[in-house]
């Protein structure tokens, strides 16, 4: 007897075929059942063990799909969601969760009325180099913490024809990167008392922002998330600063590429970073020492596992449904404080 949660994967673009199809099927307890895509016929000589669908009804009527999976353009997320919900499914939505505050309440409420789970992908909570900067700052070892710096920059200097680089609601950088950055600074530093942005477009031709810089205020404390499409000479991926040594890391993590190169989740040497990241302390006479950290392996099947675990009511998603609205939140106050030029306080 297949005891597997059954899921269904609506939108099969990049998101859903480089990082949600691979990973379900390479997740104990997840059985890939259904995709709803407008690949049908390709599809369908790809997946000869998975139902294949042109459009969601007959999906969402499936009384075999325990769950469902939205990786679909960013403005259908709230409206699939809560119609997923209003079947009966489970449901995991990719980034970000909703266009705004108010869909993201509309999602949530949704899941309350139909007692079913509903968190996000948030699988950047599961890179090699941030599962190692938690490390350091749970274990003192960078002290306590004044500032951290976190880059996800790009050289991208041709604007693609595509929905994420285009003129429509959802689309444009802060709504792509920001929210796993804004995500793995609240997991680290908790909800800040402030947030100011700056989000504009960059490049010749741009439709949607390219580029966006935003800091979030603690007492003490500034966390500083960065992400540009120009530039060729990135800054360390993150650089984070304490009152006993500093943690620099380079480059991003390895398994969206190995994803993309077709590795399976859970090869040998899957989520494993080559580049390793380095401690730097300076001692009261101003000599510098550096030393190696080991990193963490990485690995996004962590994410489904407890999605799965929370589908079964044996565990809760890795995302709760407060953390899912506070970045809904940020994502939302940047944008104000962007357009107005201010610092938004909460």
């Amino acid at each position: 007897m297949n005891t597997a949660t059954q899921v269904g994967l609506i939108g099969y673009g990049l998101a859903g075929s480089v990082f949600h199809a691979p990973l379900l099927q390479h997740t104990p307890g997840l059985a890939l059942h259904s995709i709803v895509s407008s690949q049908r016929d390709t599809l369908m000589r790809r997946f000869t063990d998975v139902h294949i669908h042109a459009d969601v009804e007959p999906l969402l009527a499936d009384p075999a799909v325990d769950a469902v999976v939205i990786a679909t353009p960013n403005a259908q997320h709230a409206p699939l969601a809560i119609a997923a919900l209003r079947a009966g499914k489970h449901v995991l939505v990719d980034k970000p969760f909703a266009l705004s505050v108010a869909e993201a309440e509309a999602v949530i409420a949704a899941a309350r009325e139909a007692d079913r789970v509903v968190t996000v992908f948030q699988n950047r909570r599961f890179d090699a180099d941030f599962l190692t900067l938690q490390r350091l700052i749970a274990d003192g070892t960078l002290g306590g913490i004044s500032e951290c710096h976190s880059h996800f920059d790009r050289f991208r200097p041709q604007v693609r024809e595509r929905w994420r680089e285009s003129d429509v609601p959802g689309a444009g950088l802060w709504m792509d990167l920001g929210p796993h950055l804004l995500d793995q600074m609240l997991v680290l530093f908790g909800w800040p008392q402030a947030i100011t942005a700056d989000i504009v477009s960059q490049r010749e031709g741009a439709l949607s922002n390219d580029y966006f810089h935003a800091v979030l205020h603690y007492p003490r404390m500034r966390a500083i998330v960065h992400a540009g499409s120009l530039v060729s000479a990135s800054a360390p991926r993150f650089a984070v600063h304490g009152t006993r040594g500093s943690y620099l890391k380079e480059g991003l993590d390895v398994q969206e590429e190995q994803l993309r190169a077709g590795v399976a989740p859970g090869a040998p040497g899957y989520g494993v970073d080559p580049v390793h990241g380095v401690v730097v302390r300076q001692d009261a006479e101003g000599r510098v020492s550096r030393s190696t950290v080991d990193s963490e392996v990485g690995d996004y099947r962590r994410l489904y596992a407890a999605f799965a675990s929370a589908v079964r009511c044996e565990g809760e998603a890795t995302v709760s449904a407060a953390q899912a609205m506070q970045v809904m939140r940020l994502l939302e106050a940047g944008v104000c404080s962007s357009a107005d030029g201010r610092r938004v306080d909460f």
